[in-house]
């Protein structure tokens, strides 16, 4: 087969990246607009945005900054829902490991959700893609998304309170989850590991800092390896 030009392979990635425009300018618009109702100005809004970059553990530390949390709470509680982006790189190494240096740093920096979904989705279909064709895609996926992510902050953080309630912008982030892992599951192992996920999180809501999200993080990723290994065993 054919190598595609990472040129070609970066239009590719911003054309997938199109659908999560939906999502994500209400999502980071609604961060905006909250960080300034929590007293944050226009300029440590945008530093929290475009250091984090990460929409769940911003509203995390955002919600332990109203709650007078002491300042290592309020990490503890942006790495704790951060922690996935570690398992999230790890199952890029094979993909993106080869990559020159800054290319992988830069990716690590905009690595998110959608950005690692998409991307290991593409990747895993069509593992002969070079290496120059991967890291264009993944940076297709994601340079828009961080774009409109730090800009659309802005716009919230700007009008604030212009923004009636009833628009409803905190529906964006379940939709991005669902969009997300709803075509992904396509075997047993993947069901399985979704369910327990769901589970668990339900189950361990009442943890603080979002470490019942980690522990069923993990739980569900153990769940899905077991299931895999029995299948394999089963049908060989």
């Amino acid at each position: 087969m054919t190598q595609i030009t990472p040129t070609k392979a970066f239009l590719q990635g911003l054309r997938r990246s199109l659908p999560f425009i939906l999502v994500v300018v209400p999502f980071a618009t609604l961060f905006g607009v909250v960080a300034t109702e929590a007293g944050l100005n226009l300029i440590q809004t945008m530093g929290f945005t475009a250091l984090v970059i990460a929409g769940a553990a911003q509203f995390a530390s955002l919600q332990m900054m109203q709650d007078q949390a002491p300042i290592l709470m309020v990490l503890l509680a942006g790495l704790a829902v951060n922690m996935r982006m570690a398992m999230y790189s790890a199952s890029l190494v094979p993909y993106l490991g080869k990559a020159p240096l800054w290319q992988r740093a830069f990716a690590a920096y905009i690595l998110f959700d959608q950005s690692y979904a998409v991307s290991l989705d593409r990747f895993e279909k069509e593992p002969e893609l070079s290496i120059p064709a991967r890291i264009a895609f993944f940076f297709g996926v994601a340079i828009p998304i961080s774009i409109l992510w730090c800009g659309t902050t802005a716009v919230g953080a700007l009008v604030g309170s212009a923004i009636p309630s009833s628009m409803g912008l905190d529906f964006a982030l379940p939709i991005t989850f669902i969009a997300l892992i709803g075509p992904m599951l396509k075997s047993i192992p993947h069901v399985a590991a979704a369910v327990v996920s769901v589970v668990g999180a339900l189950a361990l809501g009442w943890m603080p800092s979002g470490v019942g999200l980690l522990v069923a993080a993990s739980l569900a990723m153990l769940t899905g390896a077991l299931v895999e290994d029995w299948s394999s065993k089963w049908v060989h």
